[in-house]
């Protein structure tokens, strides 16, 4: 089985118990950490039109945020789609957003148009995503110009110091305890830290942005840079003749 498939029947596995070990091993403060990557997002398309893709959606959480933040910020929603490789996952997305259209489509082909949403976002995601640069490249392919992408996740600790080591010691010891009692699968909850350690500190990431032709405007840490938010707007691109 390849790589991305694995990690696929991994989340598929891990669908049911998701939201609550999502909320025991954040002690629930993933919850203001979408409100907050929503709120940076929005605060200047007031009265607006937007059509947002939420990319990894999962159970929906991110939905959810768009949702709320939207309705604080006098945002109208023009279309909201979430999309997702775990079938799993969807399941559970659809029951608690019935209303909402879902996509069972992976982060580098997201089956999407060409420049059709204004935002597009994926939280918790990136990292789990093996061919990044393809995925980038689509994100770029189907954001208008002008447009967002905003991206949450957990970076790999690029300095030292007392913070560090507690973080580090919570997400290498104590976080796969928790998930694997909620979740009954250690195996999944043992991944979760080795992927963050695999994955790119943030100067790396925005650089892999940059590179992407997307214009870094936000990057902001979280909880002893446990989590960071990256808002970045896609460049318009230049004509051949320029």
């Amino acid at each position: 089985m390849q790589k991305q498939e694995k990690i696929i029947k991994m989340f598929d596995e891990i669908a049911p118990t998701y939201d609550l070990a999502n909320r025991a091993i954040s002690f629930g403060v993933d919850v203001s950490w979408r409100k907050k990557a929503v709120e940076l997002t929005l605060e200047k398309l007031k009265g607006k039109l937007v059509s947002i893709a939420d990319v990894a959606c999962g159970t929906g959480d991110m939905i959810s945020s768009w949702r709320d933040g939207a309705a604080q910020h006098g945002v109208q929603i023009e279309r909201i789609v979430g999309i997702d490789p775990s079938e799993g996952m969807l399941e559970v997305a659809r029951q608690k957003f019935p209303s909402c259209e879902f996509i069972k489509a992976t982060a580098g082909a997201t089956t999407l148009d060409d420049a059709s949403v204004d935002i597009l976002s994926i939280s918790y995601g990136i990292r789990n995503v093996v061919e990044l640069d393809a995925a980038l490249a689509e994100f770029n392919r189907v954001i208008k110009p002008g447009g967002s992408l905003v991206v949450l996740e957990f970076t790999k600790a690029a300095s030292g110091g007392l913070a560090f080591k507690i973080r580090d010691f919570y997400v290498s010891k104590i976080l796969p305890k928790i998930g694997a009692f909620i979740s009954k699968n250690k195996e999944a909850y043992e991944y979760l830290p080795s992927s963050i350690g695999s994955f790119l500190d943030a100067a790396s990431f925005s650089e892999k942005l940059k590179n992407a032709d997307f214009e870094l405007r936000v990057q902001k840490g979280f909880s002893f840079d446990v989590s960071t938010l990256f808002i970045a707007e896609k460049i318009a691109q230049k004509s051949d003749d320029a």
